[in-house]
Parts: C-alpha cells; sequence; structure tokens
C-alpha cells in the first residue's frame, strides 16, 4: 500500500472510530451525539441538504474550474452518510467492502445484475 493510500485508510478509520466514540458522548458536546439523539428524520434532513449543497458546488465547479467548495462539500455529504450508516448500526467499512466487491465488475454489468 502506497503512503497516499495508507494516510487515507489510517484517517477514515480513525474517523470511524471517533464517530462511534461521539455516538455515546452527551448530545451537548458533541455535534455527532446531538443528530443520534435527534433521531433519524434529523440525520436524513442532514444527508439531504449535504447532497443538494455538493450538487451546488459541482455546478459551481463546473462553471468556475475550481474545485475547492465541491471538495469541501462531498467531505461534509461523505461525513453526514457515516453519521448515518453508525446511526443504523453500520460503517464505513461496509461500504468499502461493497466497493471493493464491485471493483472488477463493469458498472453496466453490476447495475444489470440489479435490474435497474
Amino acid at each position: 500500500m502506497n503512503d497516499s493510500t495508507g494516510e487515507t485508510s489510517g484517517v477514515f478509520n480513525a474517523l470511524l472510530k471517533v464517530l462511534e466514540e461521539r455516538k455515546l458522548s452527551s448530545p451537548e458536546d458533541s455535534y455527532v451525539a446531538s443528530l443520534h439523539a435527534k433521531g433519524l428524520n434529523k440525520i436524513l434532513e442532514k444527508l439531504g441538504e449535504e447532497c443538494t449543497e455538493t450538487i451546488i458546488a459541482a455546478k459551481d465547479a463546473a462553471a468556475s474550474g475550481n474545485n475547492e467548495e465541491l471538495i469541501y462539500e462531498t467531505a461534509d455529504l461523505w461525513f453526514h452518510s457515516l453519521v448515518l450508516l453508525s446511526h443504523l448500526g453500520s460503517d464505513g467499512n461496509a461500504i468499502v467492502k461493497e466497493l471493493e466487491r464491485r471493483f472488477d465488475i463493469s458498472g453496466l454489468k453490476e447495475k444489470a445484475s440489479r435490474g435497474n
């Protein structure tokens, strides 16, 4: 594994650990705990907001050629997706495993196998 991949997976794994720890924290002391305390609908609402912001940032990036805001918003989207997974008893490793499963499969074949 090269250094950048190792650093990325290290940050990712550290984030997953922090998300699980914060899940059990006081909602007054932790943003993540406050989302969990407010429940699934609040997490979904936040995820929807982040999705919309990511779409807008992508449109802006296409027009300006600057991806900085897109990267920022995508990080927010990923973060809130991980909170959602945690809330429902899973984590980002399940997503990584699914991506690994799909890695050598043509996207068109994978999509066809789902019947979509």
